[in-house]
């Protein structure tokens, strides 16, 4: 959640943060139920105050008095006004909260105005998309594709949007997780296991809800979701905790298959590989000093880049702008890699800084050299999701007799340089 100053001390400047989003919520509202809750708890503690005077008086007089006896019945009415108070204050509390988590993120002023995807701002490319690739189809064309992820089976046995890798594509899978990961260690992030069903209150803390209850599966009898990305439990490992500003940055990674229902997606933009409900990723995260966020963001952006050049896979870096970027997000930037067969652009990561958005939600502090805790600022990026670098693996490197040529950098988990049946191309 944001910091509540901007809400009573700078509405004009919140409302004009917020209109640059795509999120609607209303200030004005919230406005007036910040009031009656702070209305709300001065009565309550004014209450409590004149309980506790009472509570003095009635000391000093003698038990059985008529002014003891008067004090009694006093406090009584006193105590009955408290308990009735309490019960408006936690309610108008309660009310406030629920309004208040519904406001998004305040965009990082390095973000571009805009009202969708179509205003993102591309800041550097990478690899020749106009190169040499003339085998190219794309990657659900290509004949030997269904021996080696089974879409018609995953029907059979979840529903579209599941499907089995096997044999060989099980093993390439498998390669660029680990592949993945041995990077992340290389640079500096420490790997956790991490559970893959989080609690509403992980889900909120994060900031997928109240966003995308509709974009994730819902156990209602445990009332647990399935993550749709590591970043939901790492980032709560260190909920209601304080960190020393020397543990900062504290760098982590985690491989987890992720869960997304894609509610109303059809057409091309979902055939093969393009957009699944259960895929794989690797996850980057980091709790930063806020003083060293946005830097730290660029490094998290490097890291990711680094696996796509060392994949050999042509990429784009594309800015998110103001209309298009997270509720969560104060800044966001998005990897997507060149598929050469559909001859368009496939995300595979976002790198986002949620500057203190989330820690105020999941209440993470750092003790800073006051000694005083405050939030401190959380960042995540896709180090790399694996279905769409896989279709672009598959695309770009098919080569004249059907095979498709292995990455180099894959080679420690999956020593053979070709994968696919040329008898079938």
């Amino acid at each position: 959640m944001i910091e509540i100053s901007h809400l009573r001390n700078d509405l004009d400047g919140l409302r004009s943060s917020i209109s640059r989003k795509k999120f609607d919520c209303d200030l004005d509202a919230l406005v007036e139920s910040d009031l009656k809750r702070r209305v709300a708890i001065s009565a309550t503690e004014q209450a409590r105050a004149g309980q506790k005077a009472a509570n003095s008086e009635i000391s000093q007089l003698s038990k059985g008095s008529p002014e003891f006896l008067a004090k009694v019945a006093e406090m009584k009415e006193l105590a009955a006004r408290i308990k009735e108070l309490e019960a408006i204050s936690r309610q108008a509390d309660e009310s406030f909260q629920e309004a208040f988590m519904t406001v998004p993120n305040i965009p990082h002023e390095s973000v571009p105005d805009g009202k969708g995807e179509q205003d993102n701002q591309t800041v550097s490319t990478w690899g020749d998309i106009e190169g040499d690739f003339p085998n190219s189809i794309p990657h659900f064309d290509i004949p030997w594709l269904d021996q080696m992820i089974d879409f018609p089976r995953g029907v059979k046995v979840s529903g579209a949007g599941f499907p089995f890798y096997v044999g060989e594509m099980s093993k390439l899978v498998r390669a660029l997780i680990n592949f993945f990961l041995e990077e992340a260690g290389n640079n500096g992030y420490e790997e956790v296991h991490s559970p893959i069903l989080v609690n509403a209150t992980s889900a909120t803390a994060t900031g997928q809800l109240p966003d995308k209850e509709g974009q994730m599966y819902l156990d209602q009898n445990e009332e647990v979701y399935l993550i749709p990305t590591a970043e939901v439990p790492v980032t709560n490992f260190f909920r209601d905790e304080i960190l020393s500003a020397e543990q900062l940055p504290v760098k982590r990674c985690a491989y987890t298959p992720c869960f997304r229902r894609e509610a109303g997606s059809w057409g091309k933009d979902v055939r093969g590989l393009n957009r699944l409900h259960q895929f794989d990723k690797v996850e980057l995260v980091k709790w930063t000093h806020p003083d060293e966020s946005f830097e730290e963001l660029e490094k998290l952006r490097t890291d990711a880049e680094g696996l796509l050049q060392k994949l050999g896979l042509p990429y784009r870096v594309l800015l998110i702008c103001s209309g298009d970027i997270g509720f969560p997000h104060s800044k966001q930037y998005d990897l997507e890699v060149w598929a050469a067969g559909q001859k368009r652009w496939l995300e595979v990561s976002s790198c986002s800084n949620f500057t203190d958005f989330q820690a105020r939600r999941a209440n993470i502090r750092f003790r800073g050299e006051d000694g005083k805790p405050k939030p401190l600022h959380t960042l995540n990026g896709s180090a790399l999701a694996i279905p769409r670098v896989l279709a672009a693996i598959l695309e770009n490197n098919l080569q004249p007799n059907g095979t498709v040529k292995v990455p180099g950098c894959l080679n420690k988990w999956f020593p053979d340089q070709y994968i696919g049946n040329k008898n079938l191309s």
